[in-house]
């Protein structure tokens, strides 16, 4: 999770939302990333999703069922759609959303998934929790 929170803390200082995102299988990192949404002019650019698709082409796989997701937000519905699409094994998030969370919150992805990965939210809350409070008092 440290590792998704400087990717975070990059994030914030490039004016993106500041959400970092890990991918491991067995233990090491297979792909990273943070939002990318400004600089990709593109609202579908979250870690999560650019994790994803980073591992699937560098493990050339088509399902990542061995692999762990640690990200420093409650993945959205969007995010969680994709993550039960690869049936990533396990997810570890930071800070929960009660606004735009799709794992704990709102449309619970995953309690009406076919795929169900072991997921652990409030992982460096507090860390996480700063960062995306600190970025949105500057838009404020």
């Amino acid at each position: 999770m440290q590792q998704a929170l400087f990717l975070a803390q990059q994030a914030f200082g490039q004016k993106e939302v500041p959400v970092g995102a890990v991918l491991l299988k067995d233990g090491k990192i297979v792909a990273q990333s943070h939002n990318l949404c400004k600089r990709q002019n593109n609202p579908l650019a979250h870690a999560e999703f650019l994790v994803i698709e980073k591992a699937l082409q560098t493990l050339k796989a088509s399902d990542l069922q061995e692999c762990d997701l640690y990200v420093t937000l409650e993945p959205c519905a969007f995010c969680a759609g994709a993550i039960a699409l690869v049936r990533l094994k396990r997810v570890f998030f930071g800070a929960y959303d009660p606004k735009g969370g799709g794992v704990d919150h709102n449309a619970q992805v995953f309690r009406h998934s076919f795929h169900k990965p072991f997921v652990m939210g409030g992982i460096c809350e507090k860390e996480s929790q700063s960062l995306l409070q600190s970025f949105f008092m500057t838009k404020r």
